[in-house]
């Protein structure tokens, strides 16, 4: 089940923003769910600064080697260390223990560039690949 408080974006990453704009990133339980067991994370380097939609990290699985994109500008300013020992925390709970790293925003107007969940709903109700 996709939550409805996050923002989504179409290489299919959630964002949960708290207060302090720290935006907490991990990917979709249907990116998951294309991906196979997740076999191995290379997570990048915390104080990284990074543009809205570079590549940030590459998830290796069973079925295929992805890239995570980053849905908004901004400093790592922290990594999900426990998925260096057990990547699998991915496929079990992708909007829990699943996250992969957080970044400090620099640009809160980038959000509007994401989806809500009804329109991430839509995005898969079409095929879920960008044009």
């Amino acid at each position: 089940m996709y939550q409805d408080d996050l923002k989504y974006t179409k290489t299919h990453e959630w964002v949960n923003v708290n207060k302090n704009n720290i935006a907490r990133i991990g990917v979709t339980e249907h990116a998951q769910d294309s991906f196979g067991k997740v076999l191995f994370v290379e997570l990048p380097e915390p104080d990284g600064e990074h543009e809205q939609f570079d590549s940030i990290a590459v998830i290796e699985a069973e079925n295929m080697l992805s890239e995570l994109y980053a849905p908004l500008s901004g400093r790592i300013i922290t990594i999900n260390e426990e998925l260096e020992e057990d990547p699998t925390i991915i496929n079990h709970d992708p909007y829990g223990d699943g996250w992969i790293l957080e970044i400090e925003m620099t640009h809160e107007d980038e959000l509007d560039e994401l989806l809500d969940y009804s329109e991430y709903q839509e995005f898969l109700q079409n095929g879920g690949a960008d044009d």
